[in-house]
């Protein structure tokens, strides 16, 4: 059964869209849920939901294949029927002028413009999705985005599932600075639209949850948090756990690092850390997924590209790696989430990240890995790396406890099921 918590909001200071606004509390679902079974839940009545996303929800590498992932365990975990509505197109005046924009924003100003937070794309989006949906019965209009709902003139109950605000990527992510005021003003409006339209709006941590409360008129108690599960099929259990640590050797560190940005993902902080590690006489290695270096790396780096889960051949690849690291390490400058971590998890492999974003909610420090304040050096991050390294049973009992926390709060399933009682607690 899902525990509910009630946190305290931050504090208040000034936020990028000039709004200030006194620390509120709210509800939130908490991360950790205990007692789940594979059973799917007991159903009052039969739901459909109109799945609806900008992208191909079929498609695994859309939103790093979250967007499939919530899909698929809301209809076979959780038993719900959905008419998937995606692939919307932009066309027509709003799409001409949103790119006229965007050059003269661009050549002119040197700032950017950000073409889906157009009024008038978002208001085509809405047309292709209510002409879809006329013909089809559905419950509820559920999106793992604002985007695509945040104009509708659905008169169901709306829910969507997220990772982020408007308001939290301002300045965080590189796409997300140095915005013209009239993507801020865009951006603005239309996540303000979407709060004040949903019945329910979910995110996948703290940190977003914070977001959407510090800097919108929304009601704190239809404001949740569910992390997001592991976007990869896991069929392990504890004594798989075991017998993966029993056959790592811990004569050479072997870390992990994941992901296509090098430069947000903190490559190089990962780099200066394994660099480190073998000047302090741990031999060690830096496995790259992902990146494609634009210098030769030094000899204790493999760079293993970018590996597809679409393929068996790719799955097998990865498989193989996050069962032989010691460590994922990704010391990020901005993470909205990291499902990452999450994967990790499920193979007992420990993380080391930073505490920005929404990463806390998916790294509890101790539990499953250790976070570091941002600007703390490579340093830090060898002390505990070493000290894991020099006790295999430490080791041990960390890698186990990371499978827990997979098992219990990181994967869909669980996450699945908090959604359904969710919706059904504020969608009737």
């Amino acid at each position: 059964m899902a525990r509910f918590s009630t946190i305290a909001a931050p504090s208040n200071k000034a936020n990028p869209l000039g709004r200030q606004k006194a620390p509120l509390r709210y509800a939130f679902l908490s991360p950790v849920i205990c007692g789940v079974s594979r059973k799917k839940p007991r159903r009052a009545r039969a739901l459909k939901i109109a799945y609806v996303t900008t992208y191909d929800s079929s498609d695994v590498h859309a939103w790093s294949g979250s967007g499939n992932y919530i899909l698929r365990v809301l209809q076979q975990d959780v038993g719900i029927q959905t008419e998937s509505i995606g692939n919307l197109r932009e066309g027509g005046v709003g799409a001409l002028l949103s790119r006229f924009k965007k050059i003269y924003y661009s050549k002119l100003l040197s700032k950017q413009y950000l073409r889906d937070r157009e009024p008038r794309i978002l208001k085509d989006y809405v047309v292709q999705v209510e002409r879809r949906l006329a013909s089809v019965h559905f419950d509820i209009a559920f999106s793992p985005g604002t985007i695509p709902i945040a104009y509708s003139q659905i008169e169901k109950p709306i829910v969507f599932w997220t990772d982020a605000t408007f308001a939290g990527m301002i300045d965080f992510y590189p796409a997300f600075t140095n915005l013209c005021a009239e993507t801020i003003r865009n951006g603005k409006k239309m996540e303000q639209l979407a709060l004040s339209k949903c019945n329910l709006a979910i995110y996948a941590s703290e940190w977003a949850a914070n977001t959407a409360i510090q800097n919108y008129d929304v009601d704190p108690a239809k404001v949740k948090v569910v992390p997001f599960g592991a976007n990869i099929n896991c069929y392990r259990d504890a004594h798989e756990i075991r017998r993966i640590c029993d056959n790592k050797s811990f004569d050479t560190c072997k870390l992990l690092f994941v992901g296509v940005d090098w430069h947000r993902k903190g490559g190089d902080k990962a780099l200066a850390v394994a660099n480190l590690l073998n000047k302090r006489g741990l031999r060690t290695e830096l496995h790259i997924v992902g990146c494609t270096l634009s210098v030769s790396p030094p000899p204790f780096v493999i760079n293993h590209g970018f590996i597809s889960k679409t393929t068996e051949e790719g799955r097998n690849h990865l498989d193989k790696l996050f069962s032989e690291a010691h460590f994922l390490i990704l010391p990020s400058r901005a993470e909205c989430y990291g499902v990452v971590f999450a994967e990790a998890s499920s193979f007992g492999l420990p993380s080391v990240a930073t505490k920005v974003g929404g990463i806390p909610t998916v790294i509890q420090d101790g539990k499953n890995g250790w976070t570091f304040d941002i600007g703390e050096p490579p340093e830090k991050y060898c002390d505990y790396i070493e000290r894991l390294m020099l006790s295999k049973n430490d080791y041990r009992e960390l890698a186990l406890s990371c499978f827990q926390e997979y098992s219990e709060r990181l994967n869909w399933h669980s996450a699945g099921r908090a959604v359904f009682e969710l919706m059904q607690e504020f969608c009737g």
